[in-house]
């Protein structure tokens, strides 16, 4: 796997992915710079959180007309894997990758604290290594992460299998309490019609290693790995 991490003026959690690809599964990596027009040849595309140009305007807006992102969109169009991260999932909203919008969190305050996300489903290239149900736990680090879409497409999302990530508690329910922003449903990450482009809020790269406090972000990339290499067709 030869995977491409996007660098946006801004960007905070590029060497975080960079790690997570190269150091612990042991595959190829590469930095993307915002300017360019060559991914490289990768077979993932990481759009990682940060705040990129200063998330001014709106979160991701800018960052949507960099040139970098006509190559990502259409590496997605070919059916190229995309995964975006926090602020990497609000690019990919603005770009028309995913619909519906991440808005301000409903406290209006920065949200940084581990969540209790509940696996929706394993019928993607994504989560093919957890199963239904499964609870695992993730941080968040955002103040624009209530995501929102009109009705109808809420209920497509649903109906379609393409809520992957929701925000529960500790015994699995989707509460209030457990929602850190506001989103629409609970929602913590959704997956392309297509199924290859996913958006998170919450950040797997930085649940990697039992170090840090949780290895439930591993199975994420372990899923995208035997998608690659085969295993998976989902």
């Amino acid at each position: 796997m030869k995977a491409g991490i996007v660098r946006f003026p801004g960007s905070n959690c590029d060497e975080d992915a960079f790690h997570a690809v190269a150091d612990l599964l042991g595959q190829q990596a590469v930095y993307l710079w915002h300017k360019d027009h060559d991914l490289q040849d990768v077979d993932l595309v990481i759009l990682p959180g940060g705040f990129s140009y200063g998330d001014y305007l709106r979160a991701g807006a800018i960052a949507r007309f960099s040139p970098i992102m006509q190559e990502v969109v259409a590496h997605a169009k070919r059916g190229g894997l995309v995964l975006g991260i926090c602020n990497g999932f609000q690019i990919a909203c603005e770009a028309g990758l995913l619909p519906g919008a991440l808005l301000r969190n409903d406290s209006l305050r920065f949200v940084s604290a581990p969540v209790t996300l509940r696996v929706e489903s394993i019928a993607t290239r994504f989560t093919a290594q957890y199963h239904v149900g499964q609870l695992v736990r993730i941080p968040v680090a955002h103040g624009d992460g209530r995501y929102t879409a009109d009705a109808d497409t809420l209920a497509r999302l649903e109906g379609e299998g393409q809520v992957v990530f929701r925000y529960v508690d500790e015994h699995g329910e989707p509460t209030r309490a457990a929602n850190p922003n506001g989103s629409l449903r609970n929602i913590a990450g959704i997956v392309s019609a297509e199924g290859n482009v996913l958006g998170m809020m919450p950040h797997p790269e930085r649940a990697m290693e039992s170090l840090l406090g949780s290895t439930d972000g591993l199975p994420l990339f372990q899923s995208i790995l035997d998608t690659l290499q085969g295993g998976v067709s989902a």
